[in-house]
């Protein structure tokens, strides 16, 4: 069975943009309220960040189950993983997750600016150069023959679109707008040439786009 490269549970805004402008160390989606883009996701019984209480168990959170599913592991761009820019300057400074990430897998984050891999809980972050299939090659043979994750932000998944190198995307798409930041695409007709689709309206006010290779 080959590796497949996903991407999973993106949520962009209604004009396709998946965070803000103005990243800074408190706000990592920018002048983008990550509480209204990502409600859908947090309000079901398998949110991104756990929780003690329960949450729902309907169409939302078939999507969010399907999180770790034969995920072997991840790459992300750099904004994604922290607000620094240029060479490293704190090397102190290990992501947004605290001492317990929820990828669980090895983490690629791409960025022109080398530094030391390091290990929390069971998740190694690896911050490789060089192009999208480079990195691919890489995340592919630490999976050990599972799937690839690819997290995001939009710019680098944007890359690995047009790259060719994407097999399966699902994008919720929240009924909110942004307005400017990292914009995904302006429609997702854009992909209809590449990719078969299957749009699903949910009661939480998001539409799931699912899109496979032609």
């Amino acid at each position: 069975m080959s590796q497949l490269l996903r991407v999973q549970n993106f949520t962009v805004s209604s004009d396709g943009f998946g965070a803000g402008e103005g990243q800074s160390l408190e706000r990592p989606f920018g002048h983008a309220d990550p509480g209204t883009l990502l409600a859908w996701a947090f309000a079901t019984d398998h949110p991104p960040i756990k929780r003690s209480e329960p949450g729902g168990r309907g169409l939302d959170d078939y999507f969010t189950r399907d999180y770790a599913r034969n995920i072997g592991a991840e790459i992300m761009g750099r904004n994604k993983f922290g607000p620094q820019r240029g060479p490293w300057q704190d090397h102190e400074w290990q992501g947004w997750w605290g001492d317990e990430p929820p990828f669980h897998t090895p983490v690629f984050v791409m960025t022109h600016h080398k530094r030391p891999s390091f290990t929390l809980s069971d998740t190694t972050f690896h911050f490789p150069g060089g192009d999208p299939a480079a990195v691919l090659a890489q995340a592919k043979e630490a999976a050990q023959g599972q799937d690839v994750r690819l997290g995001g932000g939009a710019t680098i998944i944007r890359q690995f679109l047009e790259a060719d190198l994407v097999d399966t995307l699902h994008v919720a798409v929240a009924p909110t707008e942004i307005g400017s930041g990292a914009r995904l695409w302006e429609s997702p007709d854009e992909l209809l040439d590449r990719f078969h689709q299957d749009v699903v309206p949910s009661s939480s006010g998001v539409t799931h786009h699912l899109f496979w290779r032609k």
